[in-house]
C-alpha cells in the first residue's frame, strides 16, 4: 500500500542587518530546498530583520504594501511550492506584531499567525529580552488546509503553551510548525525536550525551524532546526550552522500511532479541556 508522504525543507538561515541581504538569502535557501524536492518550504522567525526590539518597528511592514511578502508571493508563485515566510514585523494600525505567514503554490496568503505569547523574560544569569515593550500580541490559533493535511502554525515561545497546540491538534492539525528564534541560554536548556514534548503531548510531527548563530548579532539564536516524530522520535535536526534540512514526513504513522496509544481517546474531558473562544 502506498504511503501518504510529504516532503518538508527548513531554511536555517543566518539573519544580517541588511533586509535585502536577508531576502536574498531567503530565496536562495527556498530554491535548493524546492530543488531537492521539498513541497512546503519554512523560513525561520524574524527571517528579513534582526531578532532586536530596536529594529522590529524600522523593519516592519504593513500586509498590503509589503516588499518582503510580494517578494515570497513571487518565489512561491515561480517554484509553486507551499512557503512558510518565517515571521516578520508586521504593522497595522500603529501597532506592530510578529507574524508568520503561509502561502500556497500560487503564491497567494493561505494564513496568517500573529505570536500570541509574547517573550517577556528576565533569565536569572543569563538573556532579558521585553517583546511587549515594542510588539503586540496576536488574538488567534492558526489552522490552514492544505493537499496533504492540516497544518498548525505558531511561533517561538508560543510552543511553551501546551493549550495553544492543542486548541490546532482539536481544529485536525497533523504537523505544527513553529518558526523560531531560541537563544544560548533557553536553546540549550528547553529547545529539543519542548519540540518532543508537544509531538508526545498531541500525537503530530512538530517542526520547528530557527535562525543561524550570528555571534556578530545582539541576540544569539540557537539554531538547531528540528523535525520530531509522533512518537517523539528526533527525525533530523541541524546546529548552529546555516543550512537545510530536507526530511520526508509520514502522515500516515499519525494515525499508526494513534490506534496503538490511543491517549486522545483516553482525555476525561469530563473534568477538563481547552475552550476555544472562537465558538
Amino acid at each position: 500500500m502506498r504511503r501518504y508522504i510529504m516532503k518538508v525543507g527548513l531554511c536555517q538561515m543566518k539573519v544580517q542587518e541588511e533586509k535585502k541581504k536577508n531576502l536574498l538569502k531567503a530565496k536562495q535557501l527556498i530554491n535548493e530546498a524546492s530543488e531537492l524536492g521539498a513541497d512546503i518550504i519554512i523560513l525561520p522567525e524574524m527571517f528579513n530583520c534582526p531578532y532586536d526590539n530596536t529594529f522590529f518597528e524600522e523593519y516592519s511592514e504593513n500586509e498590503k504594501n509589503s516588499k518582503t511578502l510580494k517578494f515570497i508571493s513571487n518565489i512561491a508563485q515561480e517554484i509553486s511550492k507551499y512557503i512558510i515566510a518565517g515571521s516578520i514585523p508586521e504593522n497595522e494600525d500603529g501597532k506592530v506584531y510578529n507574524t508568520s505567514y503561509a502561502f500556497d503554490r500560487e503564491g497567494n496568503i493561505i494564513a496568517k499567525h500573529r505570536k500570541v505569547h509574547l517573550f517577556d523574560i528576565d533569565v536569572k544569569g543569563g538573556v532579558t529580552f521585553k517583546e511587549s515593550d515594542v510588539l503586540s500580541r496576536g488574538n488567534e490559533y492558526t489552522v490552514f488546509e492544505t493537499e496533504y493535511c492540516k497544518i498548525g502554525l505558531q511561533i517561538c515561545y508560543d510552543i511553551r503553551f501546551p493549550e495553544l497546540s492543542r486548541l490546532m491538534v482539536e481544529e485536525g492539525a497533523k504537523l505544527i510548525i513553529t518558526p523560531a528564534s531560541f537563544n544560548m541560554t533557553t536553546g540549550p536548556a528547553h529547545w529539543k525536550d519542548l519540540f518532543k514534548v508537544r509531538a508526545l503531548d498531541n500525537q503530530v510531527y512538530t517542526l520547528g525551524c530557527s535562525g543561524a548563530l550570528n555571534k556578530e548579532a545582539s541576540y544569539n539564536s540557537y539554531g538547531h532546526s528540528i523535525i520530531v516524530s509522533p512518537w517523539g522520535d528526533i527525525i533530523n535536526n541541524l546546529e548552529f550552522e546555516e543550512g537545510i534540512i530536507i526530511e520526508e514526513i509520514d502522515l500516515d504513522k499519525i494515525n499508526e500511532i494513534r490506534e496503538q496509544l490511543p491517549l486522545l481517546k483516553h482525555r476525561r474531558l469530563d473534568l477538563y479541556g481547552v475552550v476555544d473562544k472562537r465558538d
